[in-house]
Parts: structure tokens; C-alpha cells; sequence
């Protein structure tokens, strides 16, 4: 009787995800404007995608920038974190005047991260100087309150960060 080797291989689930650098951005500007500031600050050249991010059957939707730098072959990516909706509801109590009361609904692309504004999703594996040196370059943008990394490995919600 022979016996025979069992060799098992475990793969690591590291190898399923996709490299990428993730920065927080906060501020008060139009997506547009700071697709626009981060082109000049960077060196880049985001461009508004044909359509935007859209979730829950259209429910919300969030703009979306990106650009392909075929030279050093990575993905920039800037995605607004706000969506606001406005819909119409029956109001219960009836007056003279309005029926119906605006609600305004907001969602987020990342809800464990509301107070971002926008998200700067960098395709590649980044040295710690170069990610500094990105976040230290959307810092000088005066319109920018605070922009920081994120860890994406600790992300509730990192698969709406699928862009594709």
C-alpha cells in the first residue's frame, strides 16, 4: 500500500484585492472645481466620466472623475462621498397652501466616513513618501480644509469603491 502526499495551498486573501491609495478630502468646493484644482496642484488630468456612480437603482448617485496615466500605468479616481436627493412627500396635516414638503435624503459612498466630502482613489501601490507627497500637494489647495489616507483594509464598505 502507498501512501500518498496531501499538499495543500492556502491563498491569501491579500491577493484578491486590487492595490490602491485612498485620500480623504474635505472641503466646500463643486466636484468640478476641485477635479480642476487637484489637475493644477498634480499634474493630473481628471475628466468627469459619462455617467456617474449610481447605487441602489438610481436611488443615489455620485460624480465621478478619473484619469488614466498610461505612462506610469495608474488610475486616478475622484468620486464625491455626498449624494442629496430631493423628493416630494404629502404633507399629513392639510393647510391652505402646500400639500406637499420637500425631504431632502443624503447618502454616502463610504457611510463609516460622512464628514468626507470626496474620496481620491490612486490605483497603485504608492510608497509612503509619494502618497505624503500627494496629500502634502491637495493640502496647499487653499479651498481644502484637511485631506488625509485612509486605510482601505479597514473599510466597512470598500466594495462601492469598485469603479469598474
Amino acid at each position: 500500500m502507498r501512501i500518498m502526499a496531501v499538499h495543500k495551498f492556502i491563498l491569501e486573501d491579500t491577493l484578491d484585492e486590487a492595490l490602491y491609495t485612498l485620500i480623504a478630502v474635505h472641503c466646500r468646493l463643486e466636484d468640478y472645481r476641485l477635479a480642476y484644482l487637484i489637475n493644477k496642484y498634480l499634474g493630473t488630468a481628471l475628466t468627469r466620466k459619462a455617467s456617474d456612480l449610481d447605487f441602489n437603482d438610481g436611488e443615489a448617485s455620485y460624480a465621478i472623475y478619473e484619469w488614466e496615466d498610461h505612462k506610469q500605468l495608474i488610475t486616478w479616481s475622484l468620486v464625491s462621498n455626498i449624494c442629496k436627493t430631493e423628493e416630494l412627500k404629502e404633507r399629513e396635516i392639510r393647510s391652505l397652501f402646500d400639500t406637499q414638503e420637500k425631504i431632502i435624503k443624503t447618502f454616502h459612498l463610504l457611510p463609516e466616513h460622512k464628514t468626507v466630502n470626496f474620496f481620491l482613489k490612486i490605483e497603485s501601490d504608492f510608497s509612503f513618501n509619494k502618497e505624503k507627497y500627494i496629500v502634502d500637494s491637495i493640502l496647499r489647495i487653499p479651498q481644502v480644509a484637511t485631506a488625509y489616507s485612509i486605510d482601505s483594509s479597514k473599510l466597512k464598505s470598500k466594495d462601492n469603491l469598485i469603479f469598474n
